[in-house]
């Protein structure tokens, strides 16, 4: 999605650990056009898919997760629902992962993932596909150094 990578390069901040910062307009403020365009493009990537619900959670760790699935109520998930997981981050996997299992104890059906920015050169986007989970993921980082970002095609 080349507006999101332009925007990318343009506000992000890259910092030591191969953190990535784009809290100026994805995480702590919000581009709301921005954000429309990310819903668009999911919408698009997925409009094959019978979804009837959306996860996702702002927070990384599976620890996050596990507390999520003993809080989230099963009249809220249940065996007739197609989920869509979405995450702004996928780097080593253990958010998403802790998500998907959620929807898999809820006897839900998993139709895909859809990550705002997947760093690439971490696995946890390869892991995720070695599951045979759809994953659509909108910027894909290939590296990261304190000066520079390229990306998948």
């Amino acid at each position: 999605m080349k507006l999101l990578k332009d925007r990318i390069l343009k506000d992000g901040v890259v910092k030591p650990g191969n953190i990535l910062k784009v809290d100026s307009f994805l995480n702590h403020q919000m581009d709301i056009t921005l954000i429309n365009e990310i819903g668009k493009e999911f919408k698009r990537r997925f409009s094959d898919c019978p979804i009837t619900k959306i996860l996702t959670m702002e927070a990384s760790g599976i620890g996050i997760a596990c507390i999520a699935a003993q809080i989230l109520s099963r009249k809220f998930l249940g065996p007739e629902d197609h989920v869509l997981l979405i995450d702004d981050f996928l780097a080593n996997g253990c958010a998403l992962l802790g998500l998907i299992d959620i929807v898999k104890k809820s006897g839900a059906t998993l139709e895909g993932a859809g990550i705002v920015i997947e760093k690439g050169f971490q696995h946890g986007g390869q892991e995720i596909r070695d599951m045979g989970i759809r994953l659509e993921s909108l910027a894909i980082v290939d590296s990261m150094t304190d000066d520079s970002l390229t990306f998948r095609d």
